[in-house]
């Protein structure tokens, strides 16, 4: 299970419902893919086939939302 958090720029936001419990976010997008960490700080962890401009353009909007990704953590996982 992989419930979307938003779509926005060609991107899709999403968790993996059996994953490690340190919150980050995948991001999807239709040269690649990407996660990141949400703490302590908002960081890359992974990516294959983003360029730098997607991967900064990714970490903006993980930022303007970052509000509403901590929330559907929460809600998706508990606690």
């Amino acid at each position: 299970m992989a419930p979307t958090v938003f779509r926005e720029a060609g991107f899709r936001f999403f968790f993996f419902s059996r994953e490690e419990p340190r919150m980050h976010v995948h991001v999807s997008h239709s040269d690649g893919e990407a996660k990141f960490w949400l703490e302590p700080d908002i960081a890359l962890a992974q990516s294959i086939g983003l360029n730098e401009r997607l991967l900064r353009q990714a970490k903006t909007l993980i930022e303007e939302h970052q509000n509403d990704i901590r929330s559907a953590w929460q809600h998706h996982f508990g606690g």
